[in-house]
């Protein structure tokens, strides 16, 4: 299950897992509507990365941090740190490259 992401356990979500991916998001956005069932498609197929959801609207500071303009956007970390970002609700074949890339 993709994991619900708040300012306060954002640093924890991804300090706990090898590979994270955050999609940052809101209630309103349609693009985000779109990408949310790949996200959860992605996360039945691929168990070895964590996947979560950051609403935009209820958390505010780790947008900031990141400077989070436009959604949806995907953060994508490896060992707790940032390493690729992607904005606009992408096609999950593109998504599963940044993936793979990250792996490499």
């Amino acid at each position: 299950m993709v994991q619900n992401i708040t300012d306060e356990n954002f640093t924890e979500f991804i300090g706990s897992n090898l590979i994270a991916v955050v999609d940052c998001w809101a209630v309103w956005c349609g693009p985000c509507r779109f990408l949310s069932p790949v996200i959860e498609e992605l996360e039945k197929e691929r168990g070895d990365i964590a996947f979560g959801k950051l609403n935009v609207d209820e958390n505010r500071a780790t947008p900031m941090k990141f400077g989070i303009m436009s959604i949806p956007t995907l953060l994508y970390f490896k060992d707790g740190n940032l390493v690729d970002k992607s904005v606009g609700a992408l096609p999950k074949e593109a998504i599963k490259r940044r993936i793979e890339k990250i792996q490499a």
